[in-house]
């Protein structure tokens, strides 16, 4: 893939609501020569507001023919940065790793919007699963937790009541 630029200005930022403080900041860091309609590299942002900012102002790309494929690119590298932790749980379960592929391959012109579909499904049924073995962990935990305290209140009301008598 060639070298792209991504750019974003001043307006879009405030159409896309940004936030006033981190907003000011950044419009403080560029100085005055920067006008509404300036383009502004997503680069000055990360060096500017940091990677929160930078990312937020995706958002607000001035449109460009490969800035889709560029945000779906950077999206499979953030979800494959977090694999390992999904795989370390659930090693045997492939669909994450199979739909970030999927979804470099659908960037790259690779699958049609039909087999993009299907792999979204998978990863959508994977997702669900991961997070129902989550809550369902979540939620014994929570459980537990209430019952230890409830036993540890019934304790504390006994021991209150035999030193009062």
């Amino acid at each position: 893939m060639k070298k792209m630029i991504l750019t974003t200005t001043l307006y879009r930022l405030r159409k896309c609501h940004a936030c006033k403080d981190r907003y000011a900041h950044l419009v403080d860091k560029l100085g005055p020569k920067w006008g509404d309609q300036d383009k502004i590299n997503l680069l000055d942002i990360l060096k500017h507001n940091g990677i929160d900012d930078c990312l937020w102002a995706f958002r607000a790309v001035v449109e460009h023919p490969e800035g889709d494929q560029v945000m779906r690119l950077m999206a499979a590298d953030f979800a494959e940065a977090v694999l390992p932790i999904f795989e370390k749980e659930y090693p045997e379960d492939d669909r994450p790793r199979k739909i970030i592929q999927a979804a470099r391959d659908f960037a790259n012109g690779k699958i049609t919007d039909q087999e993009g579909d299907a792999a979204w499904a998978a990863a959508q049924a994977a997702a669900w699963a991961a997070a129902q073995a989550a809550a369902g962990d979540t939620a014994w935990d929570a459980a537990w937790g209430a019952a230890w305290e409830a036993a540890l209140d019934a304790q504390a009301k006994i021991v209150r009541k035999y030193l009062r008598a």
